[in-house]
Parts: C-alpha cells; structure tokens; sequence
C-alpha cells in the first residue's frame, strides 16, 4: 500500500536550528543514520578549526599593526597624541641613587705668586739693581708728559745722599743702598730717590719717621742746573715692599715752589709713581722667573 507522498522535507543543516537530522530512506524504521551523523559532526569540527585559525589570523594581523603604529610614533617628531607637550606625562625621574658616572677629587692649580713677596726682603730679592735697572732709557713718558733724564747716582752710604732729617732716619733703620735720578721738563727739575733696606718692616718704619724736612738730596749736573738750593721745593715720601722712595722738585732760578705750581706738583707724582711701578716690575719679574723655571 502506498502512502501519499508527505509534505516537503527541510533539508537538514548541522549550522540551522530546528532542522531535522537525516534518517535512513531505506527503511520505515526509526533507526537513525549514524554514519551521516558521523559525517555532519566532522564537517562541524572542520567548520570551526578553520574559523579559529582565521580568528588567529586576524588576531595576530591586529597585533601587528599596533606594533607597528607604536614604532612609528616612537620614531615620530610629532606629538602621537595630539596633545601639546605640557599635558604629556612627565618623564619618570631618575632614582636619587642612580649612577651618574665617576667621581673624582676636585683638583685646583697652585695660587699664582705674589710679587711683593719678592721684593719685600733681600733674601728673596736678588734681581741685579742699579740706576741702569731701576731708571733705563733717556726719557720718561708719563701719559701725556715726557720727561728726559740727566744724571743718576749710586751709593752704599745713604746718609751723603739726602739733607735734613732724612739721613738720620735711613741711618737708624739700616739702609744699605740709595739710588737718585733727575728728570727734567719744561724748566722743572725733579730728583727721585730709592732707599733700599733689607726688609719691608725697616722700609715701613723709615717711612713712618720722616718728616717734612727729610728731602732727598737734588741731583745736579749733565745738563741740569742747581736747583733746590735754598728754595722752597716741594717733596714726597713713600714705601713699597724692602724698598722707600723719596722725590724732590723745583723751580729754576732759584725760585720758591707755591700752591699755584701745579706742573712742580705733577712732575713730583709722576716721579713717585714711575718709582713705584719700577719697583713692582722686579716683584713681577721674580715671580714669573720663579713660577716657570
């Protein structure tokens, strides 16, 4: 007896809900058919190792280009994230006991000598000294002014060289040299005198013991008239290092020196000056020989 035939059958699919499963055409039996069943489930474990292998595929393609962008925005001048540079995170700080490299000793050169100790005592000061030495040349510039030198003088006794009260104060704290040079100008005559001693504590006190009427004696000759004999003439005293140096200048004729004589005032200073200069020079020399042998 035949049966009609049925209603359209869904075809089974193992991905579709509800479908139905397949069932062995060959007989009325509700016996199912295991060998399709075994197929289907194969079908669905390749299904999804293929799906997982893809998934990884896509995984690893998306790691990749995160790598990627964050190389280039390492490697980048710019700012990746748009933002200005102060609202950037702050470098982390190194550690306080991180190391910074070796450290050494802090090292300094020797203090450069002092000149003055050379010639501050006559240990020390051994430079050769005489009027050559101490006033060379045949002129003196002084700024603006120039002056010409006449005679110069040398002398152990100390006391020929100088009037006044002077020569009892260079006596008493042991002066063993006094050198004298003149130096002309414009009709005014100045003699410049260095009193050597063999420290600078004698130099100080000889200098602290002149008075006014402790003047050098004026150097005449080669050229240079009298001068300063029985005039007013006006002086200084001073000291540096071992050594104290005196001036004494004048007007010609025989002329008294006033206030208003101000160029006789001038070249007296730049006596003085010039003298002590020349005495620093020999500081300076010795120390320079002393520190590059």
């Amino acid at each position: 007896m035949s049966h009609g035939q049925r209603g359209s059958q869904s075809q089974w699919d193992p991905w579709k809900p509800h479908s139905q499963q397949p069932w062995n055409s060959g007989s009325d039996s509700q016996t199912p058919d295991w060998a399709a069943l075994a197929e289907a489930s194969e079908t669905r474990n390749k299904r999804r190792r293929l799906l997982f292998v893809g998934g990884g595929v896509l995984a690893t393609v998306a790691v990749g280009a995160a790598v990627a962008m964050a190389v280039m925005s390492a490697d980048s001048d710019d700012n990746a994230s748009g933002q200005p540079a102060s609202q950037l995170p702050a470098t982390a700080a190194l550690p306080s006991g991180s190391a910074t490299g070796p450290s050494f000793a802090p090292t300094s050169a020797p203090p450069p000598l002092d000149p003055k100790d050379f010639i501050s005592s006559a240990q020390k000061d051994t430079a050769p000294l005489s009027a050559d030495t101490l006033f060379p040349g045949a002129r003196l510039t002084m700024g603006e002014n120039v002056y010409k030198k006449g005679p110069t003088a040398d002398t152990k006794s100390c006391a020929t060289a100088v009037q006044g009260t002077l020569g009892k104060v260079l006596t008493a704290n042991g002066c063993t040299r006094l050198i004298r040079a003149t130096y002309t100008k414009d009709g005014i005559a100045a003699t410049v005198g260095v009193a050597v001693f063999d420290t600078e504590a004698q130099a100080l006190k000889a200098k602290g013991q002149a008075d006014k009427k402790s003047i050098v004696k004026p150097l005449s000759g080669s050229g240079v008239k009298a001068f300063c004999d029985g005039a007013v003439c006006r002086s200084t005293t001073n000291s540096y290092g071992r050594y104290a140096y005196f001036t004494l200048a004048g007007l010609p004729g025989g002329k008294d020196v006033t206030a208003k004589d101000t160029k006789v005032f001038r070249t007296g200073d730049d006596l003085a000056e010039y003298a002590f200069q020349q005495i620093r020079r020999r500081g300076v020399a010795q120390a320079s020989a002393a520190a590059n042998p």
